[in-house]
């Protein structure tokens, strides 16, 4: 059996975000994802679970060109892949299947997942696009401010349900993670639970962008060490995450002089921001690095400069941009190296921040050091990175033990790696 495709990937696409700006190129594990994509559609080999065995990356390939994805399957039942432009070979590899052999195919990988594999996952779902709508944040918007927020919260249980109902995929992923959290399988009250914290923070941020802040109540964990932080005028990176509310940074700050947040986020999300926030007092609205320019971190280090801390979300992994993988709620997960090597780079502590929705108007927002860059060891840079990428880890899954029902990643977040069974999850948890 053999087969040939033919695609063009549109410069719009998001992972060619830094990649590199001024001349982008499209990142090899885009080629890769697009390969088991059209592997995936074959009706010969459809259903069957594929990992990257080999590849090889002949030419660089640029945005707008017309490929030709060809794929043969061998006689050990391996595939055979090539990619080409005009003619001209740009790479080449084989898959090799899965092991049919297993049938619980939630027992744990013989051996760590491939690097490669867990890339391609992850520029899948950077791919896909956010569920929700504009005329949706609109009639939300009016009936959150003119109607008030118990009644909100009201509509907020119909959202939920219609998600829970209708979102499978989300389900699915969402059902997974609880299991790793909980340390058991999770019940539907349990999932529709995160559903509702989810909808309720998304809610919330419309009262925070308006200065609202007297509807809520906060507690605080770490204020000492963002004392220390604001009194040395050297500004820090504060590491969120999709746990909990990252805008609730928002009121901490207004409660504590001189801590100004600048946000640095990719455009498409800003775009999503503005959206909500919007008529909100552009004098309250955060300020907003657009990252994959140029000028990006110089911006990042006049901020620093002035003594402002740069918020970044740091648990998902975006198309070939730098990670780790990391052990996480038991299976390895790509995380971003990127805000902690601009920390490094810059010389400044970074900070893991989450405000945790507890119900209600109740939130807890915590603060602890990942690592201090200020006095860097160039030579050894890299493995401080990633002791501190594992840190990060560290204190994110700490938490979604701890409020299992703030983690907002709707989204197979290991990119593949088998589901824990309950004796392991529970195991882990002890």
């Amino acid at each position: 059996m053999s087969a040939a495709t033919r695609l063009t990937i549109p410069a719009g696409h998001p992972s060619l975000a830094g990649h590199f700006p001024g001349a982008p190129v499209l990142p090899g594990v885009l080629l890769l994802d697009e390969v088991l994509r059209t592997v995936d559609g074959d009706g010969e080999t459809h259903g069957e679970r594929w990992r990257i065995g080999r590849a090889k990356f002949l030419k660089p390939v640029r945005p707008g060109e017309t490929l030709t994805l060809g794929h043969e399957r061998l006689p050990d039942g391996s595939i055979r892949f090539s990619v080409s432009r005009e003619g001209e070979p740009v790479a080449r590899g084989v898959l090799l299947r899965e092991s049919a052999d297993r049938p619980d195919r939630r027992a744990p990988p013989e051996r760590p997942l491939e690097p490669q594999a867990l890339r391609a996952d992850a520029a899948r779902w950077a791919a896909q696009r956010e569920r929700g709508s504009l005329p949706l944040l609109t009639v939300m918007t009016f009936v959150a401010l003119r109607l008030g927020r118990p009644l909100a919260r009201t509509l907020l249980y119909f959202i939920a349900a219609y998600f829970f109902a209708f979102a499978p995929s989300a389900r699915r992923h969402a059902r997974e993670y609880l299991r790793r959290a909980l340390g058991r399988e999770p019940t539907a009250r349990d999932r529709f639970r995160q559903l509702f914290a989810f909808a309720a923070t998304i809610l919330d941020r419309f009262y925070l962008a308006r200065e609202r802040y007297g509807l809520f109540t906060i507690t605080t964990e770490g204020e000492e060490l963002m004392r220390e932080l604001v009194a040395s005028g050297k500004g820090a990176f504060l590491l969120g995450s999709h746990l909990g509310s990252f805008s609730m940074m928002s009121e901490f700050g207004r409660r504590r002089p001189g801590l100004r947040v600048a946000l640095a986020m990719y455009e498409h999300t800003a775009s999503r921001l503005a959206q909500l926030l919007g008529d909100a007092d552009p004098a309250s609205s955060p300020q907003i690095i657009p990252l994959g320019h140029l000028e990006t971190m110089l911006r990042i280090r006049d901020c620093l400069d002035e003594g402002m801390f740069v918020g970044m979300l740091a648990d998902r992994t975006l198309g070939a941009a730098p990670a780790h993988s990391v052990s996480f709620l038991g299976r390895p997960a790509l995380f971003p190296t990127g805000p902690l090597r601009a920390a490094a780079a810059l010389r400044r502590p970074a900070v893991f921040m989450a405000a945790l929705y507890l119900g209600g108007d109740r939130y807890h927002v915590v603060f602890r050091l990942i690592a201090d860059f200020s006095q860097p060891d160039a030579a050894r840079r890299g493995a401080a990175v990633r002791t501190a990428t594992e840190r990060y880890a560290a204190l994110l899954e700490e938490f979604c033990r701890r409020e299992p029902y703030n983690w907002f990643n709707f989204y197979d977040f290991w990119h593949g790696a088998p589901a824990a069974t309950t004796d392991e999850a529970r195991g882990a948890v002890v």
